[in-house]
């Protein structure tokens, strides 16, 4: 599995407690849902301590928020990539704006998803982050300008030049890495957007894990597409 049919939603889980545990379990199982009625690709990302029993009790993707560059050894608190490879991962985020990396640990974990027919999806800030990491030959780039993360301000609509550029520059790169639009993403409305403005995808989290109902909030946010 190195890439996914698009257009593709990917849920970044974080650490909410609607997303933790056996609430993580059943917002997968929304996901799977939504997919399954939508025909849209949706993609969930737990913490580590969930993704066993996500991978157990689902069909979709799933990805790790963070592998960290380690080998095996004394790296106590350290996400180690086998063990997310023993428990049945499809790729992983990486460099996500709470969880930055250096580049070269970066270049390192894309390697070896690479290696693995798994997926990366590279986060980035700006058009020259997304840039660079489209030369490591990721599966994606999800471009988020962090000062719109968590806010409901869509970036499709406040930064739109963001979006469109880091398409076109990413592509003139590389034009097999996909590039995902995130921050702020909730509604049908900033999802079409998004794929308007050249995206596959998008990398959302809290406006759907705090909705009343996150499967219609998901069958809403492809409603448009």
């Amino acid at each position: 599995m190195s890439s996914l049919k698009a257009p593709v939603v990917i849920l970044n889980f974080k650490t909410y407690l609607e997303s933790s545990g056996d609430n993580a379990l059943e917002l997968a199982k929304a996901l799977e849902s939504a997919a399954a009625e939508s025909g849209i690709t949706m993609v969930a990302v737990p913490q580590a301590i969930d993704i066993y029993k996500i991978k157990e009790e689902t069909s979709i993707p799933v990805l790790a928020q963070h592998i960290d560059a380690v080998s095996p050894g004394g790296h106590t608190g350290s996400n180690l990539f086998e063990s997310f490879l023993e428990s049945g991962i499809d790729g992983t985020l990486l460099n996500h704006s709470e969880k930055r990396m250096t580049l070269a640990d970066i270049a390192e974990i894309v390697k070896r998803t690479s290696d693995e027919n798994l997926i990366s999806c590279v986060c980035t800030n700006n058009v020259e982050t997304s840039m660079a990491a489209a030369t490591l030959e990721p599966t994606y780039v999800a471009v988020e300008p962090p000062e719109l993360i968590g806010t409901g301000i869509p970036v499709s609509q406040a930064e739109p030049e963001v979006v469109e550029s880091s398409v076109s520059k990413v592509k003139a790169i590389n034009k097999n890495v996909q590039v995902l639009c995130g921050a702020g993403i909730s509604t049908g409305e900033d999802m079409k957007a998004a794929i308007e403005l050249g995206a596959e995808g998008v990398l959302l989290a809290s406006g759907i894990i705090k909705a009343e109902s996150p499967k219609d909030a998901l069958l809403d946010l492809v409603s448009k597409i």
